[in-house]
């Protein structure tokens, strides 16, 4: 088994998280690796506002290609690394695809949903539970969405002094 460190990975869904940011969605990035190769099966960045779709956050969306990457619905074995806490809906979905390990950089207190708010894996009702790993390159993944939210109400403030 070849076993990459959990950094190397992290610094992949990075660089997911910094594409979307240049297109304008929140830089939130995540990648499906296959720990028996060490390869990364499937890499994506949020893109809920350019693809008109609420349930295109990024572990979703990496979901959907490991799936088709691997013509099953299911993803037995395989790691997500993802930049942010993941949601109530992105929990649900690492459950249904059976995700063996999810490792995540940032908590989300606001919107997580694993070790935060609704702690989905420890509910009775859900069927399947990854191994978690969390603060992988936390400060760098939450410092990206600082930055980015900084930037954007910079520029809201600046829209609303230039308005007649």
């Amino acid at each position: 088994m070849t076993d990459a460190p959990d950094n190397t990975f992290m610094q992949a869904a990075l660089q997911q998280a910094q594409a979307a940011a240049a297109i304008g969605e929140a830089p939130i990035g995540a990648v499906i690796v296959d720990p028996a190769t060490g390869e990364i099966v499937a890499a994506a960045h949020n893109s809920p506002i350019g693809d008109n779709d609420p349930t295109a956050h990024a572990e979703i969306m990496a979901i959907r290609m490991a799936a088709q990457k691997l013509g099953n619905y299911r993803l037995p074995g395989l790691h997500l690394y993802v930049t942010l806490e993941p949601c109530a809906m992105c929990a649900g979905a690492i459950s249904h695809a059976r995700i063996a390990r999810l490792v995540y950089g940032a908590s989300d207190e606001k919107g997580g949903a694993i070790d935060s708010g609704a702690q989905f894996f420890t509910q009775k009702t859900c069927h399947w539970r990854p191994d978690v790993v969390s603060g992988i390159l936390a400060e760098e993944s939450a410092e990206m969405l600082r930055s980015f939210f900084r930037e954007r109400r910079k520029a809201k403030a600046a829209e609303k002094t230039i308005a007649p």
